[in-house]
């Protein structure tokens, strides 16, 4: 029997949820062996190919994530999104309250860094922002919620067996985390 197919994809966020993912520890070789991981957001895959599982971490606050957020959707079973900001929309939320124009100029212009010295990064480079960032649940059907800043390895242990035996799992209070 061929193994379930599990991408994931890391939209408008930080990088903890992935991070916890791979808090797994030796649970991530049982996993491994029970399914094949299709795309991650270190592997650079442009298509996401159809799947079982489809992982959703981070808010949507722009077109390309919001077509990501779509795509994958399409192309799973069960979607799952984790962590405080693909959930509700966690910090990138925080944006709303922010006039776009302001925040990319501190972010761009007024900021200097190391990458860019001068600050100013031209806007063709940035996709077009949507009105507010949102929670992935405002443009797709979400499945399974895992909270979270990040979300437990444990709790994302538990989620995947939960799938992995045929059950769309419901996080019970007591394994929420909300730091």
């Amino acid at each position: 029997m061929a193994k379930p197919k599990v991408a994931s994809v890391w939209l408008e966020a930080c990088a903890g949820c992935h991070m916890s993912f791979l808090d797994m520890d030796e649970r991530l070789l049982d996993l491994f062996s029970r399914v094949e991981i299709t795309s991650t957001p270190i592997s650079d895959i442009k298509e996401i190919p159809e799947v079982t599982v489809g992982v959703i971490e981070g808010g949507l606050g722009n077109e390309e994530e919001l077509h990501v957020a779509r795509d994958l959707r399409e192309k799973c079973k069960i979607l799952v999104a984790w962590g405080d900001c693909a959930v509700f929309g966690g910090i990138n939320c925080m944006r709303n309250f922010i006039k776009p124009e302001d925040m990319l100029r501190e972010a761009y212009t007024d900021t200097v860094s190391t990458v860019n010295p001068s600050g100013v990064i031209p806007h063709v480079d940035l996709p077009p922002l949507l009105p507010q960032a949102i929670p992935v649940d405002r443009a797709v059907k979400v499945d399974v919620y895992v909270p979270g800043c990040p979300p437990d390895a444990d709790t994302i242990a538990w989620v995947f067996n939960e799938i992995l035996e045929g059950r769309i799992p419901k996080v019970p209070s007591q394994m929420m985390r909300y730091d």
